[in-house]
C-alpha cells in the first residue's frame, strides 16, 4: 500500500513501512495508547478539530493526518506541538517510546523518500532500497535521540535536516574504503552540485526562512549550495544553542549573506550606522565564542 504523499516511485522499504502502519492502525491497543497520549498531552481536542473526528475515536490514522496537514499554514503550530510531544515520548526507554518513534517515522516518510532519491548512486552500489534502509534507520535514531529543536519554524524541517546530516555521514563512511580509487576519477566528475548538496541546501534554506534569518544574496552555485549553506547552518545552530537571538542572527545574515551595508541596515530599523555596527560586532563575537566552546 502506498501513501498518497509518496506514491509509486518509493517502493521497497517504504512499501513495507506502509503495510506495517496499516496493521498498527488496525490494532485496538495501539489506538487506545495513542488516544491516551493525546489526552495526557492536551492535544486531543486540536487533533479532533483538524481531522473532523471524535476525541474518543482518535488513533494513529488521525494523528498522522494532523502531522501532515494539507491545508495552509494555520495548522503549523499544532503540527509542531504534536511532533515535539512525540519526540519527548520517543526519548524514553519503554515500548511506548518505540511506538512514538514509529509514528514519527511514518509522519516523516515523505521527507525520507526525498532524501533517499537524492542519494541513489547506482555506480556506487547505492540502490533505492539500500539508501532507503540507511535513511529510515537514521530517521529512527534521530527520533529516539531526545534532541528537540525549539528554534522558530516547523519542527519537521529541523528533524529532516538532522536526518539528512546523519545519512550523509553514514554514506560518506561507507564510501571511505573506496576513496582512493574514486579520487583518480575526480577530473572526470561533473562539477555541478550533487543531489545530496542540493537536498541539504534546500533543507537549510527552509529552516532559515522559517526562523526568519534568510537573507537575499548571490545566486551562484557556490553561494547557494556551499558557503551560503554553511553560514546559515552556523547561525541556526547558534540560535538553537541560545548563543544568538533570532534578531542578532538576522543582523549577521543581512551583512554576510545579503551584502547589506551597515548604513542601509541601520536606516531600515531607525538606528545609526555606528550603533548597528557595534551590535553586529557583539553578535559576531558571541557566535565565535559559541563555536569555540562547541569545538572544545
Amino acid at each position: 500500500m502506498h501513501d498518497v504523499q509518496h506514491p509509486a516511485a518509493a517502493g521497497g522499504i517504504f512499501d513495507r513501512l506502509d503495510a506495517d502502519w496499516a496493521a498498527l492502525c488496525a490494532d485496538p491497543a495501539v489506538r487506545q495508547a495513542v488516544t491516551d497520549w493525546l489526552t495526557d498531552d492536551h492535544l486531543a481536542d486540536g487533533i479532533a478539530a483538524v481531522t473532523d473526528s471524535w476525541t474518543r475515536a482518535l488513533g494513529p490514522a488521525q494523528l498522522l493526518a494532523a502531522l501532515r496537514p494539507v491545508t495552509g499554514t494555520a495548522t503549523d503550530p499544532l503540527t509542531d506541538a504534536i511532533l515535539r510531544a512525540l519526540l519527548r515520548r520517543a526519548a524514553g526507554r519503554d515500548r511506548s517510546a518505540e511506538l512514538a518513534a514509529r509514528v514519527i517515522v511514518q509522519a516523516m516518510l515523505p521527507a525520507a523518500v526525498r532524501i533517499t532519491r537524492g542519494q541513489v548512486r547506482p555506480t556506487y552500489g547505492r540502490t533505492r532500497d539500500t539508501v532507503g534502509h540507511v535513511t529510515v534507520a537514521a530517521l529512527y535514531e534521530v527520533a529516539r535521540s531526545g534532541r528537540i529543536h525549539h528554534r522558530p519554524g516547523r519542527a519537521a524541517s529541523n528533524l529532516t535536516l538532522d536526518t539528512l546530516r546523519l545519512v550523509l555521514a553514514e554514506l560518506a563512511a561507507e564510501q571511505g574504503s573506496g576513496a582512493e580509487h574514486l579520487s583518480a576519477a575526480a577530473p572526470l566528475v561533473d562539477t555541478a552540485p550533487s543531489p545530496y548538496r542540493i537536498a541539504r541546501a534546500h533543507e537549510v534554506h527552509a529552516a532559515a526562512a522559517a526562523a526568519g534569518v534568510a537573507a537575499n544574496g548571490p545566486d551562484g552555485e557556490h553561494e547557494k549550495y556551499g558557503a551560503r549553506v554553511e553560514v546559515l547552518e552556523l547561525l541556526l545552530d547558534a540560535m538553537e544553542d541560545g548563543a544568538l537571538s533570532a534578531a542578532d542572527a538576522k543582523v549577521l545574515a543581512r551583512h554576510y549573506l545579503g551584502g547589506v551595508p551597515d548604513a542601509e541596515a541601520a536606516a531600515r530599523v531607525g538606528s545609526t550606522p555606528g550603533a548597528w555596527q557595534r551590535r553586529r560586532s557583539r553578535a559576531l563575537a558571541r557566535l565565535r565564542t559559541s563555536r569555540l566552546r562547541a569545538a572544545a
